[in-house]
């Protein structure tokens, strides 16, 4: 039979002096491994893959025979990191997730896989095809990015092997960390992809991600290709042949709806998933979804089980066999041949469709508007309205929000309110979404209160909440006058102030965007205060 290769950045040291680096850190910021699967004649796919789920991997890195890709092909899939494990978008927070918008931040739970695979007739292979993938495997969603990292690399690759992607790993290991608001040179083989992520801090952070490929010829770089995004798709490729239904889709997404989706192959499954998944920018969508989904799934039973409802999940599928598999489910999208292409589904939207919106793509059709356009045109839509749907939602938090009046030095920071949906729902009277649109929006919302997106998006808002209001109190705290408050107070309240302020100091003073000069002068309280204590009391402060 035939083999297998692999490749994963080596085991990672630590490092012996604090001034180097950890080895593969850099490569480890970016990817968790690269992976090589070859066909095996009597084993199936084989990989020799460390922590990362082997079998998983193997069989989502190969087309089904059904999908009968020839030549190069490129899809992605994503998996659970170990089974069992639910997905968790919270409690993890990292210097890049801190600053990156939520549709972009890594994931903890998940890994996204980036394939390239090559098939190709071979008269010296048994089975008579030369068939072998190329797989990044990382915790960023950058699928442009991965994607185009593949298209330099995998055709080397399969021409020269294992030296070329060695050198590869050593190159990325090289990278600066992907950091949102810095413009980021990231050369691999002759080629330096250019890269920003830009963000703003408002009430829903935008991205703009761009890729410059440029040769390298001595010092004379031409004029670089530019990639409009690190992760966005062709959403008028992607959407083109259910445009009619795209109000259907938009509630299907924001509500965590189950849906499948057949296509004819991965790169199609793959792709259409990410749109969907994409259409409710800059939500965060915070079900499952799974690009390209296989019988071999560790998760295949626990998604196809006809003991309770379909959990919510997106499901991208190319074998024919899943056809009867889902045909409980509430939601099928098929894809390919046109006789059989559309959605099956009982579901009646809330809101009524966007008709000269639709009009607006179909003449763009007519008059062969460049793809990239219409796209252009088609998120805007969708933003537009997912934006006009969550503003509503985001003044009333602010409603829910103390006072800063209310806060005192002195006492510990005031409660956020409740959130309550009657409550917010007596609001839209007033400040209803500003969309022509019209419709159920009061079904809607109530709706989707019921749906894991919802949870994801209250439960994040909330801790950015919390933080502002600590943040806050820590303000109040820095501009008090400590000093004249010192004055009347024992020992022991003394002791116990400097104690609990010295604590949020160090357990905030890098989480809460506080002005280092109140910090600053904070601290100078604290020591002038510790000062006018007795010497004991004094010696025993500074040692904690």
């Amino acid at each position: 039979g035939g083999g297998s290769d692999s490749l994963e950045g080596p085991s990672k040291t630590a490092a012996t002096n604090a001034e180097v680096p950890v080895p593969w850190s850099r490569f480890s910021a970016w990817l968790e491994c690269v992976c090589v699967v070859t066909f095996d004649l009597e084993l199936g796919q084989a990989i020799e893959v460390h922590k990362l789920r082997k079998t998983s991997i193997c069989y989502l890195s190969f087309p089904d025979s059904y999908s009968g890709c020839l030549g190069d092909t490129q899809f992605s899939f994503r998996l659970r990191q170990s089974v069992g494990r639910s997905s968790s978008w919270f409690g993890h927070e990292d210097a890049y997730n801190r600053d990156a918008p939520v549709t972009l931040q890594k994931e903890h739970a998940h890994f996204h896989g980036y394939v390239y695979f090559r098939q190709v007739k071979d008269a010296s292979v048994k089975r008579g095809y030369f068939q072998k993938s190329l797989v990044v495997v990382s915790r960023l969603p950058f699928g442009n990015l991965f994607h185009s990292l593949l298209q330099v690399i995998a055709p080397e690759y399969f021409e020269k092997h294992e030296p070329c992607l060695e050198t590869v790993c050593n190159e990325i290991d090289q990278w600066p960390a992907p950091v949102p608001g810095q413009t980021l040179n990231l050369p691999v083989m002759g080629v330096v992809m250019q890269v920003r992520i830009l963000w703003m801090e408002k009430l829903f952070r935008t991205n703009i991600i761009l890729i410059h490929f440029s040769m390298l010829f001595g010092n004379l770089l031409p004029a670089p290709t530019v990639l409009p995004s690190v992760h966005e798709l062709d959403l008028f490729k992607c959407f083109q042949s259910v445009l009619i239904h795209m109000q259907m889709l938009w509630e299907l997404m924001l509500l965590g709806e189950p849906v499948v989706v057949m296509a004819p192959s991965p790169t199609v499954s793959s792709e259409t998933v990410l749109a969907l998944v994409s259409a409710i920018a800059p939500l965060r969508y915070c079900g499952d979804y799974r690009p390209y989904f296989t019988i071999h799934d560790s998760e295949f039973k626990e998604y196809t089980t006809r003991t309770q409802a379909p959990p919510n999940v997106i499901l991208g599928v190319t074998n024919p066999f899943f056809i009867k598999t889902f045909h409980c489910w509430p939601h099928i999208i098929r894809l390919g041949d046109l006789k059989m292409s559309g959605i099956y589904t009982a579901y009646k939207t809330f809101l009524h469709k966007d008709k000269s919106f639709i009009k607006r793509l179909l003449k763009g059709i007519q008059k062969k508007r460049p793809s990239e356009v219409q796209s252009a045109i088609l998120r805007r839509h969708l933003l537009e309205q997912t934006e006009s749907f969550i503003l509503p939602l985001e003044r009333y938090l602010e409603s829910l929000m103390p006072p800063q009046r209310s806060m005192s030095p002195w006492k510990t920071p005031p409660q956020i309110r409740s959130f309550s949906q009657d409550e917010f729902m007596k609001t839209l009277e007033q400040a209803g979404p500003q969309l022509t649109l019209k419709g159920d929006w009061t079904g809607l919302y109530r709706r989707f209160f019921r749906s894991p997106n919802f949870d994801g998006w209250y439960r994040l808002r909330h801790r950015e909440m919390t933080q502002k209001v600590e943040c806050l109190h820590l303000e109040a705290i820095c501009a008090a006058d400590l000093l004249t408050w010192n004055k009347d107070k024992s020992e022991v309240e003394i002791v116990d102030l400097i104690l609990k302020l010295r604590e949020k100091l160090v357990t905030r003073k890098h989480q809460l965007p506080v002005k280092e000069e109140l910090l600053e002068k904070l601290e100078q309280s604290i020591q002038t205060i510790i000062s006018s204590l007795p010497e004991d009391l004094q010696t025993l402060l500074h040692r904690q």
